[in-house]
């Protein structure tokens, strides 16, 4: 069964499906959320949806934020509470993964590719969401 990386904006939340064996991540899409709980009804759904496939979803993995040194940090208190109500609403198992320098690591990697930044931006989240995931799946291996 699969995975699905969720990285958490205010403003886009970037979304990631693993393969049914669990080792690599790619980028699914990227949301765009007016208010947190817009964003807790989008992933709800999606989760739904995925589920609902013939290959499932095995587990939910949300980026959690936090400052170089490991301490919290303003974002990661919403985070939080986004992960609760996701909780609420889904019964499948939802962990929480260290994504500090995810964004930046996903930048790079589209940079490769990609030269326009427009683009590049439009693809950030669900790209950030990819390497959590990717981290996840590694760390469990």
């Amino acid at each position: 069964m699969r995975v699905l990386g969720v990285d958490f904006g205010s403003r886009r939340v970037g979304l990631a499906i693993s393969d049914p064996s669990r080792t690599l991540a790619r980028p699914l899409t990227t949301l765009s959320v007016r208010s947190e709980g817009d964003a807790v009804r989008q992933v709800a759904t999606m989760i739904a949806q995925l589920a609902a496939e013939s290959d499932g979803l095995s587990a939910i993995v949300v980026g959690l934020p936090a400052r170089l040194d490991g301490s919290p940090n303003d974002a990661t208190g919403r985070v939080s509470r986004f992960v609760e109500q996701l909780r609420a609403r889904s019964a499948i198992p939802i962990h929480t993964e260290d994504e500090r320098l995810s964004s930046r690591e996903a930048e790079s990697r589209l940079a490769i590719r990609e030269r326009d930044w427009r683009k590049r931006k439009a693809a950030l989240d669900a790209a950030a969401a990819a390497v959590v995931l990717q981290d996840y799946l590694d760390r469990g291996r």
